[in-house]
C-alpha cells in the first residue's frame, strides 16, 4: 500500500522517459525514513492558522513535530495523514511517549537528546505495550548489523533518516575542506553569526563538490525534494545560488541561540544544555498541557486527497499542506482543492502551505472556479515567510475561504 500511495503521488511521466526514471528513483528513496524532524516553523504556522477551540485541523504528519506543536493551541481535533509509513510510525511514537512517559525529563531525553542508551529501556518499559501492533513491529524490527530500529534513539536519531545522512555528508565535505559548521552555534550576536558564516560556511558553495551536489536533482532527493519540486527550485534561479541564499538566511537572519533549525543543520542536534534552540513541544512549560490532549489527535496512513474524499462536507477548518503541492501536476492539485473546498467550513476555512519557489502555484494550476471561493492573504503570507526560521522554502502562503452566498 505504501508503494502505491507514493507512486500515485509522485509518478507523472512514463518510466521509459528520463523524467519518469527520476520520479521512480525518488519514490524508491522516499519509501524509507526521510525526516527525523519537520522543517516547517511551527511558530509561523500557529500565527497563520489562528487556531480556536472549535477548529478541526488536518495536516501532513512528516516527522510529527507539527502535530505536537499544534496541540499547544488546543484545537478540537488534529488529524495527521502521510504517504510514508515511517513518518506515521514516528508520529505515533511521539504521541505515545507524550502520553505514557512518566515525566518531562524522560520525554526530553528521548526526543531532545535522542542519543542516550537509556532510551531503549524507556521504550521497553513505558511505550511498547501501548503501541498498535504495526507501529510496535516497525520500531522493533531487527535490521542486519544495526539491531532494532528503536536503537536509533540511543545513537542520535538526528543522524538517521535520508535527511540526517545528507546533512552528515555536508559536514563530511566541509571537514575535507578544512571547515567546521558547528562553531556558528556558539555565536552570541548577529554580527558574530555573520562573521562565522562568511568564514566557515559561505566558502563551501565555491567548491566543486558542493556545486555538483547542488546541481544534481538526485542528490537533492535526500532532502525530500522530488523532481517536480526541483524544477520549481531551478526556476527560482541557479540552484547553487538559491541554496546559498537560503543557508545564509538560516545562519544569519535569526538569533542562533533559539533557532533549532540552524542547530539541526550545523550541529545535527538540539541545544540540550540551555534548551532554548528546541521545538516548542520539547519545552517544559507546555509539556503538561499537551500531554493531556493526545486523545484529540488521529493519525492515518493515507494520501491527503484520498482521506478528504471520505470526510463530510464542511467538517474541517484548517489545512496544513506543507510543500506537498510542489509534487503535484495540475490534475492532482485540482482534485485536492475540490476536496478541500468541499470539506472546508465556508465561514472559517484556512489553508497554509509552502513552496520551493516564491510564488503560489494556485493561480496557474487551478481552474478559476475552484480558486474563486478562496482569498489569497498575500501581504500576510510574505510577512510570515520572512519570519520562518527554517529558511529552506521560497514562499509561505495562506488562503482564506469566503462564502459566495
Amino acid at each position: 500500500m505504501a508503494n502505491q500511495l507514493l507512486h500515485k503521488a509522485a509518478h507523472q511521466k512514463p518510466a521509459s522517459t528520463k523524467r519518469g526514471a527520476l520520479e521512480r528513483l525518488f519514490t524508491l528513496m522516499f519509501q524509507g525514513f526521510v525526516y527525523n524532524q519537520i522543517w516547517e516553523d511551527p511558530v509561523v504556522d500557529l500565527a497563520a492558522l489562528d487556531l480556536k477551540a472549535q477548529h478541526r485541523v488536518i495536516t501532513i504528519a512528516s516527522g510529527g513535530c507539527n502535530v505536537l506543536n499544534y496541540m499547544a493551541a488546543d484545537p478540537a481535533k488534529i488529524v495527521a495523514v502521510d504517504l510514508n509509513p515511517n513518518h506515521i510510525a514516528l508520529t505515533k511514537l511521539k504521541l505515545s511517549a507524550l502520553e505514557h512517559f512518566p515525566n518531562y525529563d524522560t520525554f526530553f531525553r528521548f526526543f531532545g537528546h535522542a542519543n542516550d542508551k537509556g532510551n531503549r529501556a524507556a521504550y521497553d518499559k513505558y511505550l511498547r505495550k501501548h503501541l498498535d501492533e504495526e507501529t510496535r513491529e516497525y520500531w522493533e524490527k531487527d535490521r542486519p548489523l544495526r539491531g532494532r530500529r528503536i536503537n536509533m534513539f540511543g545513537k542520535n536519531l538526528y543522524r538517521y533518516g535520508l535527511l540526517g545522512r545528507f546533512i552528515g555528508i555536508l559536514h563530511a565535505v566541509a571537514k575535507l575542506h578544512g571547515k567546521k559548521l558547528e562553531p556558528i552555534l556558539s555565536a552570541r550576536t548577529p554580527e558574530e553569526q555573520r562573521r562565522l558564516f562568511e568564514r566557515d560556511i559561505a566558502p563551501l558553495f565555491d567548491y566543486k563538490s558542493i556545486k555538483l551536489l547542488s546541481k544534481s536533482p538526485v542528490s537533492l532527493y535526500a532532502l525530500g525534494i522530488p523532481p517536480a519540486q526541483y524544477d520549481e527550485l531551478v526556476a527560482s534561479g541557479d540552484p547553487v545560488a538559491v541554496l546559498r541564499e537560503r543557508v545564509e538566511r538560516l545562519a544569519c537572519d535569526f538569533p542562533i541561540n533559539e533557532n533549532y533549525f540552524a542547530w539541526q543543520a550545523f550541529g545535527r542536534g538540539y541545544d540540550t544544555e540551555n534548551k532554548e534552540a528546541v521545538p516548542s513541544y520539547l519545552r517544559a512549560e507546555i509539556y503538561e498541557d499537551i500531554r493531556k490532549r493526545t486523545n484529540k489527535v488521529e493519525v492515518h496512513h493515507a494520501s491527503l486527497t484520498d482521506f478528504l474524499e471520505a470526510q463530510a462536507p464542511g467538517s474541517l477548518h484548517r489545512y496544513v499542506l506543507l510543500d506537498a503541492q510542489d509534487w503535484m501536476n495540475n490534475d492532482q492539485i485540482t482534485a485536492l482543492w475540490r476536496e478541500i473546498d468541499r470539506t472546508a467550513d465556508t465561514r472559517d476555512g484556512r489553508v497554509i502551505f509552502r513552496t520551493a519557489g516564491p510564488d503560489s502555484p494556485l493561480p496557474r494550476k487551478l481552474p478559476p472556479e475552484v480558486l474563486a471561493p478562496w482569498t489569497y492573504l498575500e501581504a500576510e503570507s510574505k510577512a510570515w515567510h520572512g519570519k520562518d526560521r527554517s529558511s529552506i522554502y521560497g514562499g509561505f502562503h495562506v488562503y482564506h475561504r469566503r462564502s459566495l452566498s
